[in-house]
């Protein structure tokens, strides 16, 4: 009998393949796409605090459990399974149902009757993010080569800022002309659009297909490999622990940017939103892109540029964003949180791509998931709470709209975090360079 013949890369596997695009560049900029839409839906709820506070009649702590850990909590819980699924199994097709998911959840939002239905709401966005976004990365990995996943990821990166800029302008637009509820329905939208898209126009990758693999390359290592090999790697241990600092300063700051702009100078929610948005994109699409660029340029000659440059990064991100949101002048403190964004975010890029780098093919999708757990935990979990929390504690007397000087106190403050967070990244400079040369 003939031996049965070798499968050939991008072999479908189903049906519905046969006419699905094989190119790195549309697998991207699909990827890139459902993930802003994965952020509008986490972060429309930010410029929809005061309508939404004054409607349930909400505190601060209130609104930061609502816009983090309502989200996180299932989040973290399903994240890691349907990670070990999707080192197993087709992994656009879990991208495409979780986008079908968390845009349903999104829409639910807007048939909130009480603080705990839009909770239950928010907690439904979480599950579906869960499904969705772990497998992103490592498809993204498994399109491009070692030496260009750094530039790869830092496009699929842009979806924090691209994501902050139409959920904020965008949600706080439609919620100022048409109330909040129509600006949950009409983000909810394009995933339910992207979700048929990602199912029938992208071609599942041969896994590790750009990586010098040996012969277990199709053998699915236990959970308990993965979080060794991540615990392992000096390098890996320490860049987790500074984009966790970090995510959870930046999530916090950004929960309540548009309320600082509503409260402390007066603008209108749309107004907020719109400022909070650009502030929020356009310097911070600059510094992403720019740093997953210039890392991958710089490390080609060292690879402790992965670490040096988002500490370096960070040290200035902390004292600038403290100074703006203490300005007197809208002007001074909008200018001075655009220099912060632009900084603030160096660390995304360089970050996730040693974490693609240091992981096995078959471990990227778990890895992944438990990064993420960690900052929807930590960073959009607890950020928008702490925040909160401290607004609440340094203004307890505040009117139903909230104190401006409790939250200027409480953004103050937060921004300590990211010298922590910088701490993390130099230190990670140490082993970079001969993790990086180690077998996968």
């Amino acid at each position: 009998m003939p031996a049965p013949e070798a499968t050939p890369p991008f072999a479908p596997a189903r049906p519905f393949e046969r006419f699905a695009s094989r190119s790195p560049v549309w697998a991207l900029i699909l990827l890139t796409a459902i993930s802003t839409c994965g952020f509008i839906d986490r972060i429309i709820m930010n410029v929809l605090v005061q309508p939404i506070k004054a409607e349930f009649a909400l505190t601060d702590t209130e609104v930061g459990l609502v816009a983090g850990l309502a989200f996180a909590i299932l989040y973290v819980l399903l994240g890691i399974w349907v990670a070990r699924i999707a080192e197993r199994r087709r992994r656009l097709t879990l991208i495409g149902i979780g986008t079908f998911l968390w845009s349903l959840a999104t829409a639910a939002c807007a048939f909130a009757t009480s603080f705990l239905t839009l909770a239950l709401a928010r907690v439904g966005v979480g599950v579906g993010e869960a499904v969705g976004l772990p497998a992103g990365q490592s498809v993204v990995s498994d399109y491009f080569p070692k030496e260009k996943r750094t530039s790869a990821l830092a496009v699929l990166l842009l979806a924090p800022p691209l994501g902050a800029f139409i959920g904020s302008a965008g949600g706080a637009t439609i919620a100022q002309l048409y109330g909040w509820r129509m600006a949950f329905l009409i983000a909810a939208i394009p995933g339910l659009l992207l979700s048929a898209l990602v199912l029938f126009t992208v071609a599942e990758p041969p896994r590790g297909q750009h990586d010098r693999l040996g012969a277990d390359a199709d053998t699915v290592p236990p959970l308990a490999a993965v979080v060794a090999r991540m615990w392992r790697r000096h390098a890996f241990r320490h860049l987790l622990a500074g984009s966790t600092v970090a995510s959870l300063v930046g999530f916090g700051l950004n929960a309540f940017l548009a309320a600082f702009l509503f409260r402390r100078f007066g603008f209108s929610v749309a107004e907020a939103g719109v400022i909070a948005g650009l502030i929020a994109s356009a310097p911070a699409t600059i510094g992403v892109l720019g740093s997953g660029w210039l890392t991958d340029r710089i490390a080609r000659r060292d690879a402790r540029a992965y670490g040096l440059l988002p500490g370096v990064s960070l040290l200035l991100a902390a004292p600038i964003y403290a100074l703006a949101v203490t300005r007197e002048t809208p002007a001074a403190a909008i200018a001075l949180l655009a220099v912060a964004a632009f900084v603030q975010y160096t660390y995304l890029a360089p970050a996730q791509g040693v974490f693609q780098n240091l992981m096995h093919p078959r471990m990227r999708a778990t890895s992944t998931a438990i990064v993420q757990m960690i900052y929807a935990l930590i960073g959009g979990g607890l950020g928008p709470l702490l925040v909160g929390a401290l607004s609440d504690a340094f203004a307890p007397d505040s009117t139903p709209a909230g104190s401006s000087a409790g939250l200027v106190a409480a953004m103050a403050v937060t921004t300590a975090g990211y010298l922590w967070a910088a701490l993390h990244f130099l230190r990670a400079t140490k082993r970079i360079r001969e993790e990086l040369e180690l077998p996968l």
